[in-house]
């Protein structure tokens, strides 16, 4: 008998009919012995809804209210399922994030979990009882309900399932686990096996969206073993694949990988916009008197490259899409006291990144990437390393064929 935690997202839960599904997966885990706390997510669509609501009664909402509509999404998720699992004969009872607690710092809309008191959760397991836990919320210092921001109930479950000390955290989804890299893109990307935590945390904060990234370092931090499955297999067929293993993805220690590749994905976002500073004074407190507004405005700055030519300095760098124009427009606003020549900028851009821990006794890796792009006629615009990543920006018209190109390389198509 084993102690797991399974997560639904808002696809799998988007109807009756789908929730109803749900239950099946959870009776067959009830069925096998096991102790089951389930994580649900609100309806697909119920979030965006809400939100809408806030803000068309009022752009500047006080966070604590917005925190209070936002979370009913996952309320009603928790309390059809548990009703769903009443109607299978299982003893089943939903729990909202104050009731369990799960506390969380004042942050509202974006709070961090702070400590979750798991008593009553294992006391009901003794009982033969399934918890459904409305994902996403916890309880703030002032004793009010606080959400965890966007993908917010991957959190809750890692989170839950590392106070119950469970066995995995099975998160299920609209895909059958982690892929090398975008099926949609490449038809020959292939589902992994298992992934280690220190690639995955890359991988999902590079563009890959099946895990969210908070849940990951929360995982790789406690040591939560991470199943990622499709919720839309049939409950009551087979869970073993070929050579009789789950059918899915296993995040998990990098000690249990036996046999590391030299890349494990290949991922990649267009949210990424180029800014580009020419002939800037070179001297010190330059660069603190130009990035320095940019975080004090909460921008990111991801990717940044520096160019020197005699007393003046080129700087490129790249913040989110969605900053862009207000990037631009601190820019503008330092070019005072900062001088520079001109400053330009494109959102037309794309960063693809090579991810893989085998990287770290291999060398060269990087050198057969920038061969590969460079045989197709695409530049490279700026690139970032790490021990086990390699990033490049590039023409956004050439994200598909760049990977492609990588995948190929890097034979992640073969098995």
């Amino acid at each position: 008998m084993a102690r797991l935690v399974m997560k639904f997202g808002g696809t799998s839960v988007a109807d009756i009919d789908r929730i109803r599904n749900v239950a099946r997966h959870v009776k067959r885990e009830v069925d096998a012995g096991n102790d089951v706390a389930v994580v649900v997510s609100a309806m697909a669509g119920r979030t965006n809804e809400l939100v809408a609501f806030c803000r068309s009664t009022s752009i500047l909402h006080d966070a604590r209210e917005y925190d209070t509509v936002v979370s009913a999404g996952e309320q009603i998720t928790a309390g059809l399922l548990a009703i769903a699992l009443q109607n299978m004969g299982i003893n089943a009872r939903s729990w909202l994030g104050w009731q369990i607690p799960i506390h969380t710092d004042a942050a509202h809309g974006v709070a961090r979990i702070t400590d979750i008191r798991a008593d009553m959760l294992l006391e009901r397991f003794g009982q033969g009882q399934v918890a459904v836990i409305a994902g996403f919320q916890g309880l703030a210092p002032d004793n009010r309900v606080a959400t965890l921001g966007r993908g917010g109930s991957d959190t809750s479950a890692v989170a839950i399932a590392a106070a119950i000390s469970a066995e995995r955290c099975d998160i299920y989804t609209d895909v059958d686990g982690v892929y090398t890299t975008d099926p949609r893109i490449v038809p020959t990307a292939r589902r992994l096996d298992k992934v280690a935590f220190e690639e995955m945390l890359e991988l999902a904060s590079l563009g890959s969206k099946v895990l969210q990234v908070r849940s990951v370092e929360l995982a790789m931090v406690h040591g939560v073993r991470t199943f990622v499955r499709s919720s839309f297999d049939d409950p009551d067929a087979p869970q073993t694949g070929a050579r009789n293993t789950p059918i899915g993805t296993l995040i998990c220690d990098e000690d249990e990988i036996v046999e590391k590749q030299l890349v494990t994905g290949i991922a990649y976002t267009k949210d990424e916009a180029k800014i580009t500073l020419r002939r800037v004074e070179d001297k010190p407190g330059v660069a603190a008197a130009i990035f320095g507004p940019l975080a004090e405005a909460g921008i990111n700055v991801d990717m940044i490259s520096q160019s020197k030519s005699g007393r003046a300095t080129d700087m490129t760098f790249t913040v989110p899409t969605s900053d862009y124009d207000r990037s631009m427009a601190l820019i503008e606003s330092i070019r005072g006291t900062v001088p520079m020549e001109s400053v330009s900028g494109s959102s037309e851009v794309a960063k693809i990144s090579v991810v893989g821990i085998g990287m770290r006794s291999h060398a060269g890796v990087a050198a057969q990437a920038f061969k590969a792009l460079a045989s197709r006629g695409i530049n490279i615009q700026l690139i970032t390393t790490s021990e086990i990543k390699i990033s490049v920006l590039i023409d956004a018209a050439y994200t598909e064929l760049a990977m492609r190109t990588l995948h190929s390389i890097y034979e992640l198509d073969k098995t």
